[in-house]
């Protein structure tokens, strides 16, 4: 400053002139060093750093390039200079200082918000994020971040001690708990479902309540966001998840088996003893060889060692039309390619009801995948209703308008005849 007054001065220049002229002159050297400090910073130096780090076998480093973490520590090097080179103007010294000091505080409040980001992308890269997922947490410390940046930055405009702003909050701690009320109970409940293991990213989850039924693609510090099978998004706060019911199906993804249990109602009226004509057909039937053989012997044994009279099907033991039935749907479920063997493989009654008798079948497929899974239950039925006819059974249904106008018909033919 004092080299720039004494050219002025050679150059016949008034005091006044002299003052005015030579701060103005230092204010765009400065704003000149600043400028070039910063396209060095940037152009050089960062590019340098950017070169390093995406050599970097890591995977880290391109989350730090894409996070632009050095981009935004660059803005420090021209408050630094400006910092520094307040003493110059003694008048506005202090009021520079604070501004520079203001701008370098929101600079790092920025870095360290970018520092969060890249941590939590870099462990959201490894498996074990779908399990403890810790975006709620990266949340809770960008808050506190924030607030404690803001504390400071207003301690620094007010030149006071932030223990001072800090000691002056619990004051509102009342009004802070009301306003992150939804945040506090975010974070409890966060806590919670990770160290239970109790939803994880990719599961799918069912919650009537908040019409929720898909896979959880985010959770967050307040919600957990669950993209339903018709493609919308359903908003979940994290607390209900630990207050409400909800239904999670990793179980099922985890065992590799997808449970089938539906019924077919059988007429009662078309059950029946087997004669030795159906007896002879069943025969045939590829699965029931070797079943009504060994049953044909046991009944024969049992009735032989009882002395049944087997003039009458009453007595005795008998074969049963819809018993047949069950064991060449298990037989046809054990060979089916679709159904996981190593899980349970029921077919069974359940008591009658007014449509007739609930044949269950219990399984699990071998496919978890939805469409599949809807695909080998619907071939096992259409194949369990087709054959039902061939052991004199009737599935049951309630009558139609067409089985009406049929009967009408038929009622019509007998009068006429």
């Amino acid at each position: 400053m004092d080299f720039i007054r004494n050219q002025l001065e050679e150059l016949g220049m008034s005091g006044p002139s002299i003052g005015y002229l030579s701060n103005v002159i230092m204010v765009i050297f400065i704003a000149v060093i600043s400028i070039l400090a910063n396209v060095i910073a940037k152009r050089v130096v960062l590019k340098t750093v950017h070169r390093i780090v995406s050599n970097n076998r890591f995977k880290w480093g391109h989350i730090v390039v894409q996070k632009n973490l050095f981009q935004k520590l660059s803005h420090l090097v021209p408050a630094i200079i400006i910092y520094y080179s307040a003493y110059i103007f003694p008048p506005y010294q202090a009021l520079i200082e604070k501004a520079a000091m203001t701008y370098m505080i929101v600079i790092m409040i920025t870095v360290l918000n970018a520092l969060l980001n890249v941590f939590d992308d870099i462990y959201r890269s490894y498996e074990v994020s779908k399990i403890r997922p810790i975006k709620s947490y990266i949340q809770v410390a960008k808050i506190f971040l924030f607030i404690i940046g803001g504390i400071i930055v207003i301690s620094n405009m007010i030149g006071q001690n932030p223990l001072i702003i800090l000691s002056g909050l619990g004051a509102l701690s009342a009004v802070l708990m009301l306003v992150f009320k939804d945040s506090i109970l975010g974070l409890v409940a966060g806590v919670q479902l990770s160290s239970n293991d109790m939803v994880r990213v990719g599961d799918w989850i069912e919650m009537p309540k908040y019409n929720a039924d898909g896979d959880v693609i985010d959770i967050t510090l307040n919600t957990v966001k669950v993209m339903n099978f018709d493609k919308t998004i359903t908003m979940i706060p994290s607390y209900a998840l630990i207050s409400d019911s909800f239904r999670n199906w990793r179980g099922m993804q985890v065992s590799g088996g997808r449970r089938i249990k539906r019924s077919i109602y059988i007429d009662i009226s078309s059950i029946r003893f087997c004669t030795e004509e159906m007896v002879a057909e069943f025969e045939k039937i590829h699965y029931l060889t070797d079943y009504v053989t060994a049953k044909l012997k046991e009944i024969q044994a049992y009735n032989t060692e009882h002395q049944v009279n087997t003039e009458s099907n009453v007595n005795g033991r008998q074969l049963t039309n819809v018993g047949v039935f069950r064991e060449y749907i298990h037989q046809y479920l054990r060979n089916h390619p679709k159904i996981n063997k190593d899980m349970t493989m029921i077919v069974r009654q359940l008591a009658p009801e007014d449509r007739g008798l609930p044949l269950e079948i219990y399984a699990f497929s071998n496919d978890i995948n939805w469409g599949v899974y809807e695909n080998v239950q619907a071939d096992i039925f259409d194949h369990i209703f087709a054959v039902a006819s061939t052991f004199g059974l009737r599935a049951f249904q309630n009558p139609t308008g067409h089985d009406i106008v049929q009967l009408k018909e038929d009622k019509q033919f007998v009068r006429e005849y």
